[in-house]
């Protein structure tokens, strides 16, 4: 969990407009993300989306208003997750609330449509 802490807090003096973490994100013991997320001082607003792919969400603020976003394993080979539900309102600087999150669970599943027409299709709506 250290490293996790520790490496958040290394990027937080970049000062970037958000920082993402990957990996260790689910409810094994050994994964430490989640815990080094809150260790470096964010505050935690959901861990955990109604969303799939990417019930394993983490999403949280540091004082300053700068977001952090622990990420499933998902967003690296599904075509749409909630990272890509929640990433616009992020980069807009648009405050991602915990009823925000708790709203994507109507319209949450994604059908895995092939070929993927996201965003155009149910998914996140």
């Amino acid at each position: 969990m250290e490293n996790v802490r520790d490496a958040v807090l290394t990027m937080r003096e970049k000062k970037p407009d958000m920082i993402l973490c990957t990996g260790g994100m689910s409810v094994d013991p050994d994964d430490n993300t989640p815990g080094g997320i809150k260790a470096a001082g964010a505050d935690i607003i959901a861990y955990g989306a109604p969303v799939l792919p990417g019930a394993m969400f983490l999403l949280g603020y540091f004082d300053d208003g700068m977001p952090v976003m622990g990420l499933p394993g998902c967003v690296m080979y599904a075509g749409a997750t909630v990272f890509d539900l929640v990433l616009p309102k992020i980069a807009a600087d648009v405050p991602v609330t915990r009823a925000d999150l708790a709203a994507l669970g109507e319209g949450g599943l994604c059908l895995g449509c092939k070929p993927c027409h996201y965003p155009i299709c149910p998914f996140g709506k």
